[in-house]
């Protein structure tokens, strides 16, 4: 059975251009980079070297597939309502907010929008070049900054995602367990050492991440088209890369109500860590009293959760409380509000005749 890298020779190798495996990083740098320059797809970030346009998209591809971000319109939307730190600065959270509505995870909104106003408050509007002060700033990781650092400036700074240690596991024949401590440390251990030898870390990450997007994939990859296939020390690609945890979905129920009177729509403000701000249809409290009739019933997905949402009809006789408010139907669209919300709303309304 194949076993883990030995870390100790792993980060003495990686100082040097020759690798503990036998191959040069220099001539797999070359080979990938090759490669890219002719099959690399073209996305809007890629076409600029603008670290505002760049960060935007990092920031968005976090925990999001780019064919959400670009085909249902989000990084253009954004780019034309905020086009650089200064326009973003001047918004107010409630309009960000709703600018990010269906991308989710609204902490990467309001870190966002925190970020422009440090940018503008600190650096005169620029984004810095130091990878130290990059790293510094509101909802920055060392993956961000990376990415940043290489694809605005050209530097030779590393970056580590899903695909890159997916490459990199495979490249080395390591089972070491990506997201463990010691997996995390050689990967990033790897794409410096790789990065530091490129003739442009700009195209190198690139290029990285597009061989883990389309060749290297998860599952069965395609050896027999990848580039950089004679470098590869993988006798068993397919099983790699080695994770020690498993994502298990937990099933929550949410019941919430749709409650119209002549002041409008009445909705909820939430209140916790994971959307504060945004606006949802009320929480149904359960008691032992029978629920009101279901309108409608849908399902959604959230981090480690599968939700279903139970739209049901207003209690008899309810009294709005502190974190709610009655909206009339023309003022609902500019409000933020979390997508699945906002679907079972508006479906809500065409039932009672508002839509």
């Amino acid at each position: 059975m194949r076993k883990p890298h030995p870390s100790v020779e792993a980060s003495a190798a990686f100082t040097t251009d020759s690798s503990p495996l036998g191959f040069r990083h220099s001539d797999f740098a070359d080979a990938l980079t090759t490669w890219f320059t002719t099959h690399g797809r073209s996305y809007p970030w890629r076409d600029t070297h603008d670290p505002y346009a760049i960060l935007v998209s990092e920031i968005m591809l976090q925990q999001t597939q780019i064919a959400t971000v670009l085909e249902r319109g989000f990084y253009t939307r954004w780019m034309a309502q905020f086009p650089d730190f200064a326009a973003l600065a001047e918004a107010d959270e409630d309009v960000v907010l709703r600018a990010w509505e269906g991308l989710g995870y609204y902490r990467r909104a309001r870190n966002l929008h925190k970020l422009a106003r440090v940018v503008m408050a600190q650096h005169a509007g620029q984004m810095p070049r130091d990878p130290t002060a990059i790293l510094a700033l509101p909802g920055i990781g060392r993956y961000t900054a990376g990415a940043v650092c290489s694809f605005a400036y050209d530097l030779a700074e590393p970056l580590v995602d899903g695909n890159v240690a997916r490459v990199l596991a495979r490249l080395y024949d390591d089972a070491t367990p990506i997201d463990s401590t010691a997996g995390q440390r050689l990967a990033w251990e790897r794409a410096t050492a790789l990065v530091q030898v490129a003739a442009s870390p700009r195209v190198l990450n690139s290029a990285l991440m597009e061989l883990g997007q389309t060749l290297c994939r998860t599952g069965q990859p395609r050896c027999t088209q990848c580039p950089v296939q004679p470098h590869c020390r993988a006798t068993d690609p397919a099983s790699l890369p080695v994770k020690t945890k498993r994502v298990v979905l937990t099933e929550i129920t949410e019941r919430v109500f749709f409650h119209h009177t002549v002041e409008g729509v009445l909705l909820e403000q939430e209140t916790g860590t994971r959307r504060t701000g945004l606006w949802k249809l009320p929480s149904l409290v359960e008691s032992d009293e029978k629920l009101p009739p279901v309108l409608q019933k849908a399902r959604y997905g959230i981090t480690r959760y599968k939700v279903t949402l139970w739209v049901h009809e207003a209690p008899p006789s309810y009294q709005a409380t502190s974190v709610q408010k009655f909206f009339p139907a023309q003022e609902l669209v500019a409000l933020p509000m979390p997508a699945p919300y906002r679907k079972a709303l508006l479906a809500a309304m065409r039932g009672d005749g508002l839509g």
